[in-house]
């Protein structure tokens, strides 16, 4: 590998990249306040996160010591386990003959920061949805004080596997059950839950309801980011949710939900809380920032360049987190 000098065009177009993507990573994937964010919490490959646990209010008297607990009484762990990368050579031939290689090089640099966005998006969502063995319990309804945290979504009675406003006030209940914030909740959606809302008959005469403006004409989603609030929570859209590899028998019909079996290429909605770092279910450390380094390469006669990034996720909380799944196509 050829020495980097601080002057070299190789190494002036890198750090032009890595400030482009740092900068641009957000434009394309969810925003990243819908986790907490521990980076800074040790060092190494293993996290230890110190949290505050349950808070009980105590029984006090005028001339008696209160109880002293400890502020620290919950740890947590979190590993470092996805390292990304993404690497590119551009010849000398390309510079020397192509009048189209600075477009080109802005073109990759957008794809680059685009399909990081997308695998950490999928990441994210593949973690709150228990899709990677961590989080709520699979093949189970997650019963938080009494009310289903993870169902099929169909109704009482229905075996459609298609969101219903029963499924959205379930949800709720659930939450509110679960003395979850009332600010902050959201539900990311696939798009084709996001045409059933879409569809739904109960809301072509809500177009005098400021929370429902625009809906008739425009559709819930606008660029599958934010979109509208239903009974609490800001619906967003997403393509990146997590998909069903293998059938989930969920029984949720003592709780007027559908007792159904989500299938192989269902997919994962899921909503959750993150009106605080406290009430967020899902936590996300950075040991490298997606990084863009680069260097003559006097042996193939051209630039090459590589972006690494390095970063791990993990659940900190579930009565804070609702998975439903929903046929992949029908709405």
């Amino acid at each position: 590998m050829s020495q980097l000098t601080s002057n070299s065009s190789a190494f002036i177009e890198a750090e032009q990249y890595s400030q482009f993507i740092l900068d641009n990573l957000q434009t394309f994937a969810l925003p990243d306040g819908l986790w907490r964010d521990v980076t800074d919490f040790g060092s190494g490959t293993t996290l230890n996160i110190k949290t505050i646990g349950t808070v009980t209010i105590q029984d006090g008297a005028e001339d008696t010591p209160l109880d002293f607990n400890a502020i620290d009484n919950n740890t947590l762990t979190l590993s470092i386990t996805d390292y990304k990368a993404d690497a590119w050579r551009v010849s000398d031939e390309l510079r020397e003959d192509g009048a189209q290689v600075e477009a080109l090089m802005s073109m990759r640099a957008v794809e680059s920061t685009r399909a990081l966005a997308v695998n950490h998006e999928t990441r994210f969502l593949a973690v709150a949805g228990s899709e990677s063995g961590t989080g709520q319990t699979n093949a189970d309804i997650n019963l938080v004080n009494g009310q289903p945290h993870r169902w099929v979504a169909g109704g009482a009675s229905a075996s459609t596997r298609v969101m219903t406003m029963d499924d959205i006030i379930a949800a709720k209940l659930s939450m509110d059950k679960a003395g979850v914030p009332a600010n902050g909740r959201i539900m990311i959606v696939d798009p084709v839950v996001e045409a059933t809302f879409n569809s739904l008959s109960n809301l072509t005469n809500v177009s005098n309801n400021p929370h429902f403006e625009g809906i008739i004409t425009e559709g819930f989603s606008k660029e599958h980011k934010f979109v509208k609030n239903i009974f609490g929570f800001d619906i967003w859209t997403s393509n990146f949710l997590p998909v069903k590899t293998a059938t989930e028998a969920l029984n949720a019909s003592s709780y007027n939900l559908a007792n159904d079996t989500a299938e192989i290429g269902d997919v994962m909605n899921i909503a959750m809380c993150v009106a605080d770092d406290n009430c967020k279910p899902v936590m996300h450390a950075w040991r490298r920032q997606p990084r863009t380094e680069g260097w003559r390469d006097p042996n193939n006669r051209g630039d090459n360049f590589q972006v690494t990034s390095r970063f791990g996720l993990g659940v900190q909380r579930t009565d804070t987190l609702i998975a439903i799944a929903t046929h992949p196509t029908n709405y």
